[in-house]
């Protein structure tokens, strides 16, 4: 191991590892420059603070890599496993975490609000942002408020849900028919299985786009 670039006089743990931040993945072999580490084996057993050059002939010894895990721990902590599988299990656990964290968003209830003599304008608005809460995965409740005389006319609102339920078909089913409650026509409507999903008036649709709970337009 005379070869080795390692020597008692290292660097210091803690000295400067936010470089690691800027490369591809963990430090491993060579490039772990700390005199000691904490080790930990392939079976995820630990071994014990260990010289750094004695760690690395350990894992070469088994045909592994030498992995730095934690850098700001002191001494640093590495574990010996073969470095390509770990990159793979890492990037799985990422991707598994996202899909967590996409999910528990969707499951969220959204909302667009609508009037019964709503402008054209307004009402392809609504329908819009109701399609973008769809395509991510979200339920969307629709209400329309009645104000004042506007209750002499209940079946304009019940139309006005009605048109936004053919509007959104492409996207989603109604989950039960529209109901008044009080002054307020509602009705849910549930996603399309993702696969079946189809978007007519976004252009496409990403994580960036606006993702509040509910529709903040609801005219005076």
């Amino acid at each position: 191991m005379g070869n080795m670039p390692f020597s008692g006089g290292g660097r210091r743990p803690g000295g400067n590892r936010r470089r690691q931040q800027h490369n591809r993945g963990p430090r491993k072999n060579e490039r772990i420059r700390v005199p000691e580490v904490r080790v930990i084996g392939p079976d995820g057993k630990q071994i014990g603070i260990m010289q750094t050059r004695e760690a690395l002939a350990l894992a070469q010894n088994n045909g592994l890599d030498l992995i730095e895990i934690s850098p700001t721990a002191r001494p640093p902590v590495c574990r010996i496993l073969d470095y390509g599988k770990y990159m793979y299990e890492q990037s799985k656990k990422e991707k598994e975490s996202k899909a967590k964290s996409h999910s528990s968003s969707a499951n969220k209830l959204k909302e667009v609000k609508f009037r019964v003599r709503i402008e054209e304008h307004d009402y392809m608005t609504k329908i819009k942002r109701g399609e973008q809460f769809l395509a991510k995965g979200s339920k969307l409740k629709m209400t329309l408020m009645f104000r004042g005389r506007e209750m002499e006319h209940k079946d304009l609102g019940f139309d006005v849900i009605k048109r936004a339920v053919e509007d959104l078909s492409h996207i989603a089913n109604a989950d039960a028919p529209a109901k008044l409650v009080g002054r307020n026509i509602t009705l849910t409507m549930s996603p399309l299985p993702a696969n079946k999903r189809k978007l007519k008036y976004n252009a496409t649709i990403s994580d960036e786009d606006e993702d509040d709970d509910s529709d903040e337009g609801d005219e005076e």
